[in-house]
């Protein structure tokens, strides 16, 4: 299932195209809407625990590890 999400925060992710390519750096803007299936789970760190998300996006493409501090869901 697609959810409308918004970026929170500006940042840079790693994208992946296609899995015999390398990532490819994507800038995202503060406030940019865009739909993508949301994978949840928690990494730890050396300050504790952090919920993160694999996000997938419509046009086929993914970027993973993304902090939930870093958006929100508009619906």
């Amino acid at each position: 299932m697609y959810h409308s999400i918004e970026f929170t925060a500006e940042l840079t992710v790693g994208v992946e195209v296609s899995p015999k390519q390398p990532l490819e750096r994507l800038r995202i803007e503060r406030g940019t809407r865009v739909q993508a299936q949301v994978k949840p789970y928690v990494v730890n760190s050396s300050g504790g625990p952090i919920e993160v998300a694999d996000l997938f996006f419509q046009d086929g493409t993914a970027t993973r590890k993304v902090p939930f501090a870093f958006f929100s869901f508009v619906e």
